[in-house]
């Protein structure tokens, strides 16, 4: 038994090791590249950091999808997304308080609300229909994707806009930054690949339930590269680095992480998530932008109100 248990211990460790690591290099070379290339930082951390770290996501609902199990593909999106914020900007808070920029809280903050709020109203058709069951059709789809390219044009817009008029010095050349982030990120999927794997075999054979696993080792096991890149940003000061990859990385899970197969290969339905669900997402998002707001910093008693709210949330899934 216990023979059977170290292969798995040893190489969850080991991906852990790895995640954190070029969580952290990838955090280094995101901020080079920003300076060489002169533009905000906040800007690589809503594309590069937040599309990269979402790939584990989008493979897990692709894969959901198409084997006839929506329930995985919206705990993914609903559980990252709630993970994201309560869990992960919570720590990364309580660890350092983080300063969020009046653009920030005027432009993307704003943005992830009204995305949030527009996948409640799309979620929660028990809400508005007596009897109904929640349904996220082809059109709804194809409406975050939508979402989703307003979005872009605002990115395009901050590129076109906000070029440094300050000089740094990049801690990388350009060539080396841009390897350091596809190498990281390609380490950093497949760490987090490992760490998912082995502890899902590590549960199995200990003994814990599929509802658990789906729920703990699966979401939170692929929202561990934003985890350890949010924190890491954080204690070095990236401020944008750490707000702009959360806003980003929820903005591309609910558009396109759940948007994009959903279009492909048609409508989901789902009972197992209900109204507390869907709220506890809008929530996490309004709060956000709240604590976010007031003295345009996130302290770390702010940060320990949104991981109670997590564990409080997480209690009820368990005990329903």
């Amino acid at each position: 038994m216990i023979l059977e248990l170290l292969k798995p211990i040893i190489l969850l460790i080991i991906g852990l090791i790895l995640l954190i690591k070029f969580s952290d290099i990838f955090v280094e070379a995101a901020s080079s590249l920003s300076t060489s290339l002169k533009v905000p930082k906040m800007l690589i951390a809503l594309t590069v950091a937040s599309f990269g770290t979402c790939a584990p996501e989008l493979a897990i609902s692709f894969n959901s999808i198409s084997s006839g199990n929506p329930d995985m593909t919206l705990a993914n999106v609903i559980g990252s997304s709630i993970v994201n914020i309560l869990l992960i900007v919570g720590i990364a808070a309580i660890v350092r308080p983080i300063k969020v920029k009046e653009r920030t809280i005027k432009r993307e903050l704003p943005i992830l609300v009204i995305i949030t709020g527009a996948f409640f109203v799309l979620l929660s058709d028990m809400l508005f229909k007596k009897g109904g069951v929640n349904t996220l059709t082809r059109a709804d789809a194809i409406m975050l994707l939508c979402w989703f390219i307003l979005f872009m044009f605002y990115i395009i817009g901050i590129i076109r806009k906000n070029k440094k008029d300050e000089e740094e010095v990049p801690k990388f050349t350009l060539k080396k930054s841009i390897f350091l982030i596809i190498l990281s990120l390609i380490i950093i999927i497949i760490s987090s690949d490992l760490v998912v794997d082995n502890a899902v075999i590590l549960a199995e054979r200990i003994g814990i339930s599929q509802k658990i696993i789906a729920m703990t080792i699966i979401v939170i096991g692929t929202s561990l590269p934003e985890l350890t890149m949010t924190v890491n940003a954080a204690r070095r000061n990236e401020f944008d680095m750490a707000v702009g990859n959360i806003i980003g990385t929820n903005i591309f899970n609910i558009c396109i992480v759940l948007g994009l197969p959903i279009a492909i290969y048609g409508s989901v339905s789902s009972t197992a998530f209900n109204l507390v669900d869907s709220c506890i997402v809008l929530l996490s998002a309004i709060m956000f932008y709240i604590c976010g707001k007031s003295e345009k910093e996130l302290s770390r008693r702010e940060g320990i109100l949104m991981v109670s709210l997590f564990l409080i949330y997480y209690l009820y899934i368990f005990l329903i």
